[in-house]
């Protein structure tokens, strides 16, 4: 019941995100058509809720310059109490920048408070949505194995829970890489073999899950970052290093599920089985 619950909740999510990101990146587009320096000061912040706020009430560079340096850092203060007078500075140092006004940049007004408040919404139904999961999650059997593992938050549990379950279904690690699309294969041309690449087939919400659970170990587990920062200095990229770090940790993932261990840092191997 919790795992067919789980199903239906984390397909929602997955949903929201793809909205987020969708309006996300209007909104950024917008900003970087008619002013590109502020785009690249509340571009990047568009998950802060200060930033949607300040956005939906003040949708163009006139609005913001309107209501006044001060008054948008008391505004602000509330929803980013230690960095609005840093967010403020920045966004008047980008109005600054740019002494000419785009045709059309008065349609700002319009679209971008409209856009900033789906935005809001859909984060606020993603907080609501993570509470409702964590809690799912809190009264499952495998929820404190998952997360024993550096880098696996509520909703990556609530994802490795749905598209792998206790594990049983998957003979060894090598299947559970290659069902999660994480097995390196190498492509080559004639005589040339070029770099790593995932495939392009398996479990797309698993294969994201590994991934960004990867990215976000590196600073919580040193094992991890000591096997990402041997395969850099072995000439590999950034992507491909992540791609058998999260390899490695279908390995580990396998481990615990099969013997309902939590997880242990440790050294990792020098080689890495294919």
């Amino acid at each position: 019941e919790i795992t067919a619950e789980l199903t239906v909740l984390t397909g929602f999510d997955q949903d929201l995100a793809a909205e987020a990101t969708r309006t996300s990146n209007r909104i950024r587009g917008l900003l970087t058509q008619f002013h590109p320096s502020l785009e690249r000061v509340l571009g990047p912040r568009l998950d802060h809720p200060a930033a949607t706020w300040l956005l939906e009430r003040y949708g163009s560079p006139a609005a913001l310059r309107k209501a006044g340096r001060r008054r948008l850092v008391e505004l602000i203060r509330p929803k980013a109490p230690r960095m609005a007078a840093r967010l403020i500075d920045d966004v008047f140092d980008a109005l600054d920048e740019q002494t000419v006004v785009v045709p059309g940049t008065g349609t700002l007004d319009i679209v971008i408070p409209s856009l900033a408040a789906s935005l809001a919404v859909v984060h606020d139904q993603r907080r609501a949505l993570e509470t409702q999961i964590s809690s799912l999650l809190e009264a499952h059997p495998l929820h404190p194995v998952l997360t024993s593992m550096p880098g696996v938050g509520v909703r990556t549990a609530a994802v490795l829970l749905v598209t792998v379950g206790d594990g049983t279904g998957f003979p060894s690690a090598a299947h559970l890489a290659s069902y999660a699309g994480l097995a390196p294969t190498t492509r080559s041309s004639g005589t040339s073999i070029h770099g790593e690449h995932a495939p392009r087939g398996g479990n797309r919400q698993l294969k994201r899950a590994m991934f960004l659970s990867a990215f976000a170990c590196m600073n919580a587990d040193p094992a991890s970052r000591t096997y990402y920062d041997r395969q850099r200095a072995r000439g590999k990229t950034h992507t491909q290093a992540l791609l058998r770090l999260a390899r490695q940790r279908i390995n580990v993932l396998f481990a615990m599920l099969r013997d309902g261990t939590f997880y242990e840092s440790r050294t990792p191997a020098i080689t890495l089985a294919a």
